[in-house]
């Protein structure tokens, strides 16, 4: 149960107290310091805990009498709560520096990789209502070092039920905030095509492939050009994996022309899990497959031409480990339409959010 802000007064006791006696209490206002022709400012912020070195400061501010905040045993100062939401709503790859200030705190990526969200449980926790907590979507590519959250107290001073609460639930959720690290470093490219093959036209596909692939550390380690052909593409596919790739992408082949038949090709060389089709645009032609543990994913031709389809929602999760299956890609139909901005932002962007 959110509290109203009437019902905030009556959480704490606010008196005039002797400055002195005024050790270990809160602060419901700044304190503002005058120094002519220099500065005009808070000597002392709203929220702040009185410690006995203050004491002559404060008088030299001319506050011999201070208004002060008590608070009990049932009573949270918003640094504590903002501490114990630090604390607590870390997971893996997700780091806070605990540098509190005025009830906020701040969560950061410990290396590159995915952020995840437990969407279920901030919502929980944000129903609350004297506790917030904001982050990035979930499923976003992050860098180390990178804010991907930030959370704080809202009232100055919040009941301890609250906050016991959103204990439990930032307990229970084992790690609100994530980021998984790409575990995927080797990579193959299987480009079709006949005209591609007999040279009658560049290859435009393979290097922008590549070029994704790098953006994300992962090594090309496996690069080949076959015709349209099912057992070509099944066989460059096997020799792939053989080779020690992690991850495949095979370019063109994915329409329903006859001539186009990376799809067969791909279910020929073993794969399962097969999922063709995503509500998505630019990237209706999709199609992500497995090889055992190897994902296997076929890149339809707006790749090759679009800077941002499809494919850059679902790689990153996929290098992180994800599995991709149908209810996966048909999720991402809400947000799924790209805009195609004249100047690219992803994933600065709605694109896949």
């Amino acid at each position: 149960m959110s509290l109203s802000p009437d019902d905030h007064d009556v959480l704490f006791i606010k008196r005039l107290v002797p400055v002195e006696e005024a050790v270990g209490m809160v602060l419901p206002h700044d304190i503002t310091e005058i120094v002519p022709g220099k500065k005009k400012g808070p000597a002392f912020k709203k929220g702040h805990i009185i410690k006995k070195e203050d004491v002559s400061r404060l008088k030299d501010l001319g506050k011999f009498h201070i208004y002060c905040l008590e608070l009990g045993p049932e009573h949270v100062h918003e640094n504590d709560a903002a501490l114990i939401l630090g604390r607590y709503a870390c997971g893996s790859g997700v780091y806070t520096d605990l540098k509190i200030s005025e009830g906020k705190v701040s969560f950061y990526a410990s290396f590159n990789g995915i952020f995840k969200v437990d969407k279920e449980a901030l919502l929980e926790l944000n129903l609350l209502g004297d506790v917030m907590l904001s982050t990035r979507h979930d499923n976003f590519p992050v860098k180390k070092g990178e804010l991907v959250a930030a959370g704080r107290a809202i009232p100055l001073v919040i009941s301890k039920e609250i906050m016991d609460r959103a204990k439990v639930i930032l307990k229970g959720a084992r790690g609100l905030l994530k980021v998984i690290d790409y575990k995927i470093k080797k990579g193959a490219i299987v480009v079709t095509g006949r005209e591609v093959f007999e040279g009658r036209i560049k290859d435009a596909f393979g290097p922008v492939m590549k070029k994704k692939l790098e953006a994300f550390g992962v090594e090309v380690t496996s690069f080949k050009k076959v015709p349209d052909d099912i057992f070509e593409i099944s066989g460059a596919i096997k020799d792939a994996i053989d080779s020690g790739a992690e991850i495949i992408l095979c370019t063109g082949g994915m329409s329903v022309d006859p001539d186009d038949v990376t799809r067969k090709g791909i279910k020929e060389a073993g794969a399962h899990s097969l999922v063709y089709g995503s509500p998505v645009l630019p990237g209706a032609m999709f199609l992500v497959s497995y090889i055992g543990k190897v994902p296997v994913l076929g890149i339809p031709a707006c790749g090759m031409y679009f800077k941002t389809t499809v494919l850059d929602l679902i790689l990153p999760r996929v290098l992180a480990g994800d599995m991709i299956g149908r209810r996966e890609i048909a999720e991402l139909g809400h947000g799924g339409l790209c805009l195609n901005c004249k100047k690219c932002h992803y994933p600065i962007c709605p694109f896949g959010k």
